[in-house]
């Protein structure tokens, strides 16, 4: 217990203190102000979102008819069998 090298408390604490300067220096990188390529990443995921939210729609209304379809196959199944 007695060793020189540096516990994990201190190493953590290292790491740190040297993850916010690298996080800054990023945040320098992408230049937060600009905002020209922010509008265009925007009006690019609000196409994306526009096109999965019809797909979603189309998806929903074929599981809808096909549960409505099924349901009614089983209860005429079940007529035809009580019927006899």
């Amino acid at each position: 217990m007695g060793s020189k090298t540096p516990s994990w408390f201190d190493q953590r604490g290292t790491y740190n203190s040297a993850g916010n300067d690298h996080d800054e220096m990023l945040t320098a990188k992408v230049g937060h102000g600009s905002g020209s390529k922010m509008v265009e990443v925007k009006a690019a995921a609000s196409a994306g979102f526009g096109k999965a939210k019809a797909a979603a729609t189309v998806g929903a209304h074929k599981v809808k008819s096909g549960t409505s379809i099924g349901i009614k196959w089983v209860k005429n199944q079940y007529q035809k069998r009580v019927s006899k």
